[in-house]
């Protein structure tokens, strides 16, 4: 094998889960607790969309990362374990999904700490973190770093793996992207409002199938970012598993816990190096 971080496959695809539940829509806003409905709505989640998913990837027999709200891992104490023993990753998505942005530094730092807490408490061993709406700061990289992780998936730096230097030592970022993201493609609430556009799995099924088709091309990680919640409804799950079926039809993609490529290309010598702090900007030219 390759001593590469892609072990000589054409493409690497991680598939990622984000199992957030009730913690993007609490995060808006406490008050929406009394909304039934959308309470529901996203509950269906992990009471439904995540065992319906679960499923299909014992059948497929490939692995997969979920990054799991240490709220949602706490409300919900067996759901990170049934995870955890069919062999999949189990990874840190913050406390309570608000973005690092809304946060102020010690907030930011203080709900890492409490998410990596609940799986402590759990058992569950953590290798990496993604940024609740992937908006992170130039702080995130500092923290998954600082508490001895091996890598973060928020950034977009590149479409293939790379080492963000800290204070603390490197992370690998295994960089995502909107198009790869199943929100943007399926995400509808009117309150609080996160998306208006319900598209067609046929449409999603081939927007993915060229993305990974030019990642092939190119030699990239393929970084697919779903949630239970929608790609966890019947048509939209049977798209996914037609995209997992023609990715392992083609002979030269590999399926990796994201765990494994990040450790791959921790000993990988061609690693890029991108930046790790905010770049200085003229306050004159742009104010506040």
């Amino acid at each position: 094998m390759s001593e590469n971080w892609h072990g000589g496959a054409a493409a690497v695809v991680t598939l990622t889960f984000d199992v957030d539940a009730e913690t993007p829509i609490l995060a808006g806003g406490r008050d929406y607790a009394r909304h039934a409905s959308t309470m529901s709505h996203q509950a269906y989640g992990p009471d439904v969309g995540l065992p319906r998913i679960l499923g299909m990837l014992d059948e497929l027999g490939v692995p997969a990362t979920f990054f799991v709200p240490g709220w949602v891992a706490e409300h919900r104490p067996a759901l990170a374990q049934s995870i955890a023993e069919r062999g999949h990753e189990v990874a840190h998505h913050s406390y309570s999904h608000r973005p690092p942005t809304s946060m102020t530094p010690e907030e930011e730092r203080a709900d890492f700490e409490r998410g990596l807490e609940v799986f402590a408490d759990q058992g569950i061993e953590i290798a990496g973190h993604r940024a609740a709406l992937w908006e992170a700061t130039w702080q995130t990289a500092e923290l998954v770093a600082e508490y001895g992780l091996r890598y973060d998936s928020s950034l977009m730096g590149d479409d293939r793996p790379y080492r963000v230097p800290t204070m603390s030592g490197d992370v690998v970022e295994l960089p995502v992207h909107w198009s790869l993201d199943d929100w943007e493609q399926y995400a509808f609430l009117p309150a609080p409002h996160v998306g208006s556009v319900i598209e067609s799995p046929q449409k999603v099924l081939e927007l993915w199938r060229a993305e990974l088709d030019g990642m092939r091309h190119y030699r990239c990680l393929f970084n697919l970012c779903v949630h239970p919640f929608l790609s966890g409804r019947p048509g939209r799950a049977m798209a996914l598993r037609r995209l997992i079926e023609y990715a392992l039809e083609c002979g030269d993609v590999r399926f990796a816990r994201c765990r494994d490529v990040a450790a791959a290309a921790l000993t990988d010598p061609d690693l890029p190096t991108r930046r790790s702090q905010a770049p200085v900007v003229d306050p004159d030219v742009y104010p506040l």
